[in-house]
C-alpha cells in the first residue's frame, strides 16, 4: 500500500515532504514490536500515526487501546494502567485489569507521555523492559506482551533537565522517534485542509461550501497556526456557520485569526527578570518573601504616620493611639523600627483608653517545613485523622500526605 492510500485509509489530509516521510517510517517500523515515541506540537495530528502502526503490523487483530496520560489524576493513573486487587485503596471494591493486561497482545497508545508521575514512570520502565508489572495492592508478578506507542508536545530533554522526566525511560521510549511537522512547517498543506473540512461542514450543516478568494488564501497560507490543524478546523467551522456569503475574501479572513494585524503570535509575558520555578516549595518561598516585603512597607507607611501625627494638633486622637500601640514597649515608650520619628512617650497618651488584655506578639517562623507540619496537622486533627479527607482539604493526593507524614514524623 503507497503513502497515498495510507493517507485516505485514515483520513490524513496533506502532502507535503515532513509528512509523507512520517507515514512512511511508521509503515516501515509497524512490522517490528520497536517501542515508537511520536513527537510534535499540539493540535498536529499525532494521533493518526500509533494506529497506522497498529494496522500494519502483526498485532492488528489484537486490541488497540490509547490512553491520555495527562487526563488521568496523579491518584488514580497505577490503577488505570497496571490495575489494583481489590481493597488496595479506599472505593475499591473488586479487583480491576489495567490497560497493560487488557492490552496483552495487541498496541497500547499512551497519548502525553510527558505527563506521567515519576513513580508511574518507574513502573513503565519495568513493563518497557521485562514485560512485567504488578498491581496496585498486590505482590503477584504479570506478565504483558504489549506493543507500546507513545506521544507528546513536551520537550523531554528538557524535562529530564528540569527533574520531571526520567532520563532512562526517555532512551528506552525514544527506539524510533517519529516528528509530526507544526502546520506552518507544512504550508503547501493549508489550503488543502480548509477545503476538506468546509466540505465536511457544509454536508453536515446542509449548505454550500464556502470557498476562498486569492488574498484570503494568502492570509490563510502566512498565519502561523500555534493551533495547528485543530485550530483550522475550528476557524473553518466558524466561517462556514457565520458567513452568509460563501466566498470569503481577505479582511473576512483577518477576522477570524487571532492578532490579525500580524502573521506571528504575541510571546506569552515571561517577567522582566525570566523567573521560573520548578517545585511548589519555591513557589512558596517566593510568596513568604513578597509578604515580608509587603510587611516591611506597611510599617514603613505608619511610621510615616506617626510622624505626621506628632505634628498634628489631634495626634491624641483614637486613630493615632493605636497606630502608636503597634509600637509599644515595655519600658513605656513607642519605638520605631526605621526612620527619624522621635520615641513618644507613654505618659503622653491617654491611659483611659489603654487595651488592658495584651497578648505577646512572637516573630513568626517563615520555614515552609514548620508550615506545612503546621498545615497538615490542623487538617488532620480537623477531620478526625482521616488522611483522604485531609489530602482533599490541602488539595494534594493521599499519596502525597502520606509521604509528607512520614517525612515530618507526624504522630
Amino acid at each position: 500500500m503507497d503513502v497515498q492510500e495510507i493517507k485516505q485509509r485514515f483520513g490524513i489530509i496533506g502532502n507535503s515532504p515532513g509528512l509523507n516521510r512520517a507515514i512512511e517510517v511508521a509503515v516501515q517500523v509497524a512490522p517490528t514490536d520497536l517501542t515508537v515515541l511520536i513527537t510534535g506540537e499540539s493540535g498536529t495530528g499525532k494521533e493518526s500515526f500509533p494506529q497506522i502502526i497498529h494496522q500494519f503490523s502483526a498485532r492488528k487483530h489484537g486490541k488497540y487501546i490509547a490512553v491520555n496520560c495527562g487526563a488521568i489524576p496523579e491518584g488514580t493513573i497505577d490503577s488505570e494502567l497496571f490495575g489494583h486487587e481489590k481493597g488496595a485503596f479506599t472505593g475499591a471494591l473488586s479487583d480491576r485489569k489495567g490497560y497493560f493486561e487488557e492490552a496483552d497482545g495487541g498496541t497500547i497508545f499512551l497519548d502525553e507521555i510527558g505527563e506521567l508521575p515519576l513513580s508511574t514512570q518507574v513502573r513503565l520502565l519495568r513493563v518497557l523492559e521485562a514485560g512485567e508489572f504488578i498491581k496496585v495492592g498486590s505482590s503477584k508478578v504479570l506478565k504483558t506482551n504489549v506493543r507500546v506507542v507513545t506521544a507528546t508536545n513536551v520537550d523531554l530533554p528538557i524535562a529530564i533537565q528540569e527533574g520531571k522526566f526520567r532520563e532512562d525511560l526517555y532512551y528506552r521510549l525514544n527506539t524510533v522517534p517519529i516528528r509530526v511537522l507544526p502546520l506552518r512547517d507544512r504550508k503547501e498543506d493549508i489550503y488543502l485542509l480548509f477545503r476538506k473540512f468546509a466540505m465536511d461542514f457544509a454536508e453536515r450543516y446542509r449548505m454550500p461550501p464556502v470557498r476562498l478568494d486569492e488574498e484570503a488564501q494568502l492570509v490563510l497560507m502566512n498565519f502561523s497556526w500555534p493551533g495547528n490543524v485543530r485550530q483550522l478546523k475550528n476557524i473553518t467551522e466558524q466561517i462556514s456557520v457565520i458567513e452568509q456569503e460563501r466566498v470569503i475574501g481577505g479582511d473576512v479572513m483577518r477576522s477570524y485569526l487571532p492578532d490579525s494585524g500580524s502573521t506571528h503570535l504575541p510571546a506569552l509575558y515571561k517577567g522582566v527578570d525570566q523567573e521560573t520555578f520548578s517545585t511548589e516549595r519555591e513557589i512558596l518561598y517566593k510568596v513568604l518573601f513578597d509578604m515580608k516585603k509587603d510587611m516591611t512597607d506597611l510599617k514603613k507607611l505608619v511610621l510615616d504616620l506617626m510622624h505626621e501625627g506628632n505634628q498634628h494638633p489631634d495626634f491624641h486622637s483614637e486613630n493615632a493611639q493605636i497606630i502608636r500601640k503597634l509600637y509599644q514597649k515595655e519600658e513605656g515608650h513607642y519605638v520605631p523600627e526605621q526612620g527619624n520619628v522621635q520615641p513618644v512617650q507613654y505618659d503622653q497618651v491617654d491611659r483611659s483608653e489603654d487595651i488592658q488584655d495584651t497578648e505577646e506578639f512572637v516573630e513568626e517562623s517563615l520555614s515552609l517545613e514548620d508550615k506545612e507540619i503546621e498545615l497538615i496537622k490542623k487538617a488532620l486533627e480537623k477531620h478526625k485523622g482521616k488522611r483522604k479527607y485531609a489530602a482533599q482539604e490541602l488539595g494534594i493526593s493521599e499519596r502525597t500526605l502520606y509521604r509528607k507524614i512520614k517525612e515530618y514524623d507526624i504522630r
